[in-house]
């Protein structure tokens, strides 16, 4: 680590996202003390350090939205942010598939994603356990709801000590029920769930990323080329009201209901997912009859 000279012979530096300190006799304390608080070269390493904790959330969601939206990336792309170590540790070990001229993912040939180099292109660990190299100029980050034998590609990962930086293989999928009414245009197994006050059900939500907009929580999706959003009613009262939830719907562009057979494996994954996050933190009455609501505050 590179030490900064800071005032009255402390020595400061930057371990990840953690600011170090040390005295004039070179022994590591346990934090940074009281009087330096103020320092110009321990605010500037706190400022950095926040950045870096930002830049580390940006690419995370960055690739999970290449993950939702189905959408391909240039493998250029990942070669130049590769050395960044935010962006490898969010890319590092997810499943990737090369995407052909005719714009499919060939989903066979996928494996974890384990260097990406100017000149050799992405290298990979297949899911026969060799190393390969991918030569498509671009790739896809297969949503788990795609993947044939994902219990056995969660296995072959726990084997290979794959830790994914992303909730790629180990995210909950949720496949369309056989028994889904297909002109339906809303579903509701999730809907009537009692919240104590409205802002507990809007915390949550947004506690796990999503929008809330008009009584909705959302979550823009994509697939085959084609820009959804999933809607989970929340309610529209006053934040400290007591609100029960309605169904979950997913719309085109211009807002237009889709009928839920027209609704594809990943966005009806996602939007099942929304809905059982927040559905999640509902009231619940224990034996006794008295509420108990798990998500109060969206912890």
């Amino acid at each position: 680590m590179s030490w900064v000279e800071a005032a009255g012979g402390y020595a400061v530096t930057l371990d990840g996202t953690r600011v170090l300190c040390r005295n004039a006799a070179g022994r590591m304390l346990k934090q940074v003390p009281a009087k330096l608080r103020d320092d110009a070269e321990v605010v500037r390493l706190r400022q950095l350090a926040e950045w870096l904790e930002r830049h580390e959330r940006e690419c995370r969601a960055q690739v999970d939205t290449w993950l939702v939206r189905s959408l391909p990336v240039p493998a250029r792309l990942l070669v130049e942010v590769w050395p960044d170590v935010a962006w490898q540790g969010a890319l590092r070990d997810l499943v990737v598939a090369p995407v052909g001229a005719d714009g499919d993912a060939d989903v066979a040939r996928a494996g974890f994603l384990r260097d990406a180099d100017p000149e050799r292109g992405l290298g990979i660990v297949d899911l026969d356990g060799d190393s390969v190299r991918l030569d498509a100029e671009q790739i896809l980050i297969p949503h788990p709801v795609l993947l044939d034998d994902l219990a056995d590609l969660r296995e072959f990962a726990a084997e290979l000590g794959v830790e994914q930086g992303l909730d790629q293989l180990f995210r909950e999928v949720w496949p369309r029920p056989e028994s889904v009414d297909a002109a339906a245009l809303e579903w509701g197994a999730y809907a009537d769930a009692a919240f104590e006050e409205l802002r507990h059900a809007t915390a949550r939500a947004t506690a796990y990323g999503y929008r809330v907009r008009g009584g909705y929580a959302v979550c823009a999706l994509t697939e085959d080329g084609r820009a959804l959003e999933a809607a989970y009613w929340l309610g529209d009262d006053y934040p400290e009201s007591e609100t029960r939830t309605g169904g979950l719907e997913w719309r085109a562009a211009g807002g237009r209901r889709v009928p839920l057979g027209e609704v594809g494996p990943v966005a009806w994954s996602e939007g099942v997912r929304l809905a059982a996050l927040v559905h999640a933190g509902r009231v619940v009455k224990n034996e006794y009859g008295e509420s108990d609501e798990d998500g109060a505050g969206a912890r």
